[in-house]
């Protein structure tokens, strides 16, 4: 029996074993949302934007592991999945994005609705389809998911003619994908396994750079084995926060402009600096001609093109991170000769001092909501056991320095592009990936408007994601670099009008809490957590806190600006090299 091309598209996405798609119907793929009316396998979560789409798509992936799904219409349904796109092109997600088109015979004729989607997103996208033949459309879909998930996850977009979802064909389900111009390589090669065994050997003063890789293949064991047997200090990127666990002794945090100051000291002063699972993002480097400047680099990755695209690398490892980490285990363990905790001791001494010396802190006041004092309740109160999602800018910040994350993907944020508006999709997405854990979003006065029309997908299905809004009524991130470093003129980053969250959330059918001093920080969060329906919080905070320690743009990782501890009016900076 023959099937139209949308049953074909249905069949293939339960045999890939997905659960939920979230997509906006529109003219040209209705004849797919109408399968999706009686089925009860596969769950469409109608989002209010197919921006919030992908990015949902995008949490649930994050959040469970498992390609994310998103389905909308052509033209403008296309063109508005390209932020979220970019998103997960960036930070390696895997996300397949089936997107309508108008039938081929009207391609490149100006049609109604018609965008060249194809075109449009082929530098954000890890590769991208214009389904052509409804008999290919079952090989297509296969080899779709299979890129997604396979080598340097990404995201996938398959465009889909009209007459090929309504056309028709014998169903044929390849059981296995081979794609000759697409082999990733996944084992290390074993004279480079041995090298890097050898410097590491050697070394008086390395560290461990962990990355977003080390939490895409599931290699926290091994790395903390690593970690632990040769007793080596591990600093974490943004996107590999909680690949290693942030409490253990051996951990120092995020690096980069925001990262704390021991972190970047021991980066800068390292002799081996093992780079697992990362790219050495500018934020990450700072100037890149002063970055570890007397270390040999280590790079481990999945990615041979992340591999000296940034950075000068001295032993290069292209293999899956997991297995790669087992093999180097492996050789290490064999030829262990000495104590590491002897070898390591002098290091690992200067580190603490560095600890002592410049503390993660911020001063606490109790006449006013310091944004830090929030993150540090949030965490106190769940244990560190939350899923926590994140806009971007400050709040981005303080919940990566101020929240300790013990457990792999409980962070879910925009690293690479750095999107406004993403945390409150991705944390619908994650609710649904993971429907019995709290998870909260933590947000800006400014990047929850980018998406706020989302509440109304949260409430709708009954979502329980918390969110909580460190109000300081500015761009804030944007106003402290215009404070910083261009005298205080806060060109267009004051939001002169604030909606009424408290208002707002009740008017979309969600709870709606707010504090305005530190005593009700803690009360209003427990009640939040208690309540099992979307709850929206407005946490009214110091408006001109700043994120520290913070590297200026164009320094090096060592020269690092810090809050004045003095009591005086107006805080000042200095810095420290």
């Amino acid at each position: 029996m023959k099937m139209t091309g949308a049953e074909i598209i249905i069949e293939c996405l339960k045999r890939e074993g997905v659960k939920y798609i979230f997509g906006y119907p529109g003219g040209v793929v209705l004849n797919i949302f109408d399968l999706l009316y009686d089925d009860k396998d596969l769950k469409l979560i109608l989002t209010r934007h197919e921006q919030g789409a992908v990015h949902a798509a995008d949490g649930y992936a994050r959040a469970s592991g498992k390609p994310g799904v998103a389905l909308v219409t052509s033209g403008p349904g296309a063109t508005n999945t390209v932020t979220g796109l970019a998103t997960a092109s960036m930070d390696s997600v895997p996300i397949v994005v089936l997107t309508g088109q108008v039938p081929t015979v009207l391609i490149g004729n100006d049609a109604f609705q018609e965008a060249d989607i194809v075109g449009i997103t082929r530098s954000c996208t890890k590769y991208n389809f214009l389904a052509k033949d409804v008999d290919e459309l079952s090989n297509v879909i296969r080899e779709a998911f299979h890129i997604a998930k396979t080598g340097r996850p990404g995201p996938v977009l398959i465009d889909l003619p009209k007459d090929v979802t309504s056309g028709k064909a014998e169903f044929v389900w390849p059981e296995k994908v081979f794609i000759r111009s697409y082999n990733p390589t996944y084992e290390g090669n074993k004279w480079m396994i041995e090298r890097a065994a050898s410097e590491i050997a050697k070394a008086r003063k390395p560290v461990i750079i962990a990355g977003g890789g080390c939490m895409i293949s599931e290699a926290s064991d091994e790395l903390l084995e690593f970690a632990e047997n040769m007793k080596i200090p591990v600093v974490m990127t943004l996107m590999g926060l909680g690949s290693f666990p942030c409490t253990h002794p051996l951990a120092l945090g995020m690096l980069g402009m925001h990262g704390t100051y021991y972190a970047n000291k021991t980066v800068q002063d390292s002799d081996l600096l093992i780079a697992i699972g990362m790219r050495f993002d500018d934020r990450v480097t700072g100037k890149v001609d002063g970055f570890a400047p007397n270390a040999k680099i280590l790079h481990i990755d999945i990615d041979p093109t992340s591999i000296r695209k940034n950075v000068r690398v001295d032993i290069p490892v292209v293999g899956d991170v997991k297995r790669v980490l087992i093999q180097l285990n492996k050789v290490l363990k064999e030829n262990e000769k000495e104590s590491w905790s002897e070898l390591r001791k002098v290091w690992l001494r200067q580190i603490a001092e560095w600890k002592k010396e410049h503390p993660l802190t911020y001063t606490f006041r109790d006449d006013v909501i310091k944004p830090q004092f929030v993150v540090e309740k949030i965490y106190e109160l769940t244990k560190g056991d939350a899923i926590i999602c994140t806009e971007v800018g400050q709040n981005q910040m303080w919940a990566a320095q101020f929240y300790q994350f013990d457990k792999p993907r409980r962070l879910l944020t925009s690293g690479g592009l750095g999107t406004m508006g993403y945390g409150f999709p991705a944390a619908i997405g994650a609710q649904l990936a993971h429907p019995d854990k709290l998870v909260i979003d933590i947000a800006g006065d400014g990047s929850i408007q980018m998406n706020i029309q989302e509440l109304a997908t949260a409430v709708i299905y009954k979502l329980p994601v918390k969110v909580a809004i460190l109000n300081n009524h500015y761009l804030g991130m944007v106003r402290q670099w215009q404070e910083l470093f261009f005298n205080e003129r806060y060109s267009y980053s004051n939001l002169d009008v604030v909606p009424d969250f408290v208002a707002l959330a009740q008017a979309y059918g969600a709870v709606g809490l707010r504090a305005s001093k530190p005593s009700e920080v803690e009360p209003v969060l427990k009640e939040a957590f208690k309540v099992k329906k979307t709850v929206f919080i407005d946490f009214v905070i110091d408006w001109k806190e700043k994120v520290y320690p913070m590297v200026p743009a164009g320094a090096t990782l060592d020269v690092m600006l810090f809050e004045e501890k003095e009591k005086k009016p107006e805080r000042k900076l200095k810095a420290v090299k």
